[in-house]
């Protein structure tokens, strides 16, 4: 992959790592419900984004945004793997703290690459068991770039459980990294809640 393909991605990953939720245990939510939620969560970000202030305040707000708009502990536990089926529940509820500021901090610093940058609902379908947003990602410099918002209401109100930029599923690219820290980390879920607090 390119420099410029690998920019894009960063540019949009703040926006798309307030979404990214598991499909597990979902039922559809209407169209026209789903993307008024978009509207608003996309507004949002674009706010904190545009608003000037400090990194450490934008990833605070970034964190706010994440537990408004996602189910912090499905995504938590998803990202866990088969691990969490052995885990006890203090164990997932430490982890589930320490992912939490660890997903905020990771995807919060790259805000200030997507300033100027817009995303436009097109608009919501329902596909199956779940509801779909198609929105266009408009980044100063790059071409536009096709997203999808995937929404249901399983978590008991209307959330967007992933998200789709050009192919890549964010859900699963977290999965997959949390995946690595914790081979490196002996299989020790303990160990791997202390490295997420420090990384």
């Amino acid at each position: 992959m390119n420099d410029i393909a690998l920019t894009r991605r960063h540019l949009l990953t703040a926006l798309a790592a307030t979404a990214v939720l598991p499909s597990a245990a979902f039922a559809a939510t209407s169209p026209a419900a789903a993307e008024a939620m978009v509207n608003k969560m996309v507004a949002e970000v674009q706010k904190a984004i545009n608003s000037g202030q400090s990194e450490a305040r934008m990833i605070k707000d970034f964190e706010a945004l994440f537990k408004r708009y996602a189910d912090v502990p499905t995504i938590a536990r998803f990202s866990l793997g088969v691990a969490a089926r052995s885990a006890s529940s203090s164990e997932l509820k430490a982890y589930t703290s320490a992912f939490t500021g660890y997903f905020s901090r990771k995807y919060g610093r790259r805000f200030n690459e997507f300033k100027g940058g817009t995303v436009q609902v097109v608009r919501a379908r329902a596909d199956k068991k779940v509801t779909v947003v198609d929105a266009v990602a408009k980044v100063p410099g790059h071409s536009d770039v096709k997203v999808e918002f995937h929404v249901s209401d399983g978590s008991g109100s209307d959330k967007v459980f992933n998200v789709i930029i050009e192919g890549i599923n964010m859900l699963t690219t977290e999965r997959t990294e949390v995946g690595a820290l914790l081979d490196k980390s002996g299989g020790s879920i303990s160990k791997l809640t202390q490295t997420l607090k420090n990384t």
